[in-house]
């Protein structure tokens, strides 16, 4: 009895195997179908992504579109600057030999003429230099009333040369042919001096006080001619611009705009401001801009050929972190991904659309926002 229950519980086990196994392939494959089509439907979904916006919505949201077009570009570059004297027409008046300021004869802020008095001074050295000069004056017309012949030339050659050497040590002492010429005869105390203005101009800086003893070279004025100024434009040490000699920038103070060229680049970044300076020549003949404005400083540009640019504002940022604008067709939108090109001004230049598409300038971040509500993802990923 026992051996018949056996041998039909065998037979039961292998005629029930393949029919089990048979039918977990089935369902498996069936699984297998049923994904597929999910799939093939979400991805068919996923293209009709897209949201539609009622007139209402369009208004209340300021939503705008506008037609993608191919355009020449010109656009402007923006960098802080200042207002800086032409060095190149400013003059620094300086005692050649130290000195005591007796006397000032002008002020800051003075606009002053060329050989104008500046500033009277005294000096022990210029004392020496003087009364040498005075009697080299004398022996050098004494010599010259008594003629060659009759003095011999060793001392004609030695008036001469000692008359010469005593005077253009005086112009090394930065006085004027008028103050030489009239020191033989004049009875004005030795040691005094003044010194002329070399240019017109504006008085800058007058950084000294009278009585105050001033060594040779230590500057008592800053003088700058102000007809032509220097605006000094600071730019990112990454910022890679072409600006040739001459190129015009716009440069506005307060709300006055003026028309300056582009003279120097600097090669080096200032170590300070970790800046690179731009140098541009500006004309200043109203005299309304003085050095130490601040500036800003408009650098023109123009594409080299036509393309397609958007506004900033109708840049996304899609879930990935990728950049993507919103398209309408048939009054539906959608998110579509593109890749950014050079700034251009206000705009963006955009790879990755046709010219045509329509597009959404104003109210992207609406309209993204409006199909996160729909559980889609804005880009149909």
């Amino acid at each position: 009895m026992n051996n018949k229950l056996q041998t039909l519980l065998i037979a039961s086990l292998i005629f029930t195997l393949p029919i089990t196994s048979q039918s977990a392939e089935k369902d498996e494959h069936a699984h297998e179908h049923d994904t597929k089509e999910q799939v093939e439907q979400d991805e068919h979904d996923d293209e009709d992504t897209g949201i539609e916006l009622s007139d209402e919505q369009l208004h209340l949201a300021e939503i705008k579109t506008s037609v993608l077009q191919y355009q020449v570009m010109t656009y402007n570059i923006y960098a802080q600057g200042e207002i800086k004297a032409n060095d190149y027409t400013s003059y620094l008046v300086s005692p050649r030999v130290d000195s005591v300021v007796l006397k000032r004869h002008v002020a800051l802020g003075d606009h002053i003429e060329i050989n104008q008095p500046l500033v009277t001074l005294f000096s022990e050295s210029m004392v020496e230099a003087q009364a040498s000069y005075r009697l080299a004056a004398s022996e050098w017309t004494r010599v010259q009333q008594l003629g060659r012949k009759s003095v011999g030339g060793k001392r004609y050659i030695e008036a001469q040369t000692n008359y010469e050497a005593d005077m253009g040590r005086l112009y090394a002492f930065g006085l004027s042919d008028a103050a030489i010429k009239t020191l033989a005869t004049s009875s004005k105390r030795l040691g005094e001096y003044i010194l002329y203005a070399k240019i017109s101009g504006a008085v800058l800086s007058d950084n000294f006080r009278q009585g105050q003893r001033v060594e040779s070279g230590g500057t008592l004025f800053e003088l700058a001619d102000e007809n032509t100024l220097w605006v000094e434009a600071k730019l990112a040490p990454s910022m890679e611009l072409d600006l040739p000699e001459n190129s015009i920038a716009q440069v506005k103070v307060v709300h006055n705009t003026y028309l300056a060229t582009v003279t120097q680049k600097a090669h080096t970044i200032d170590p300070v401001t970790r800046t690179r300076i731009v140098r541009l020549l500006v004309e200043n003949s109203d005299h309304k801009l003085h050095p130490g404005l601040f500036a800003d400083v408009y650098f023109v540009f123009e594409t080299d050929e036509k393309v397609l640019a958007v506004p900033e504002e109708a840049l996304m940022r899609s879930s990935d972190g990728d950049w993507m604008v919103f398209v309408e067709e048939h009054g539906e939108f959608k998110g579509v991904e593109v890749e950014l090109g050079r700034q251009v001004g206000a705009l963006r230049e955009i790879h990755g659309l046709p010219a045509g598409t329509k597009l959404v300038t104003k109210g992207a971040f609406y309209v993204a926002s409006e199909i996160a509500k729909g559980g889609f993802d804005a880009h149909n990923h």
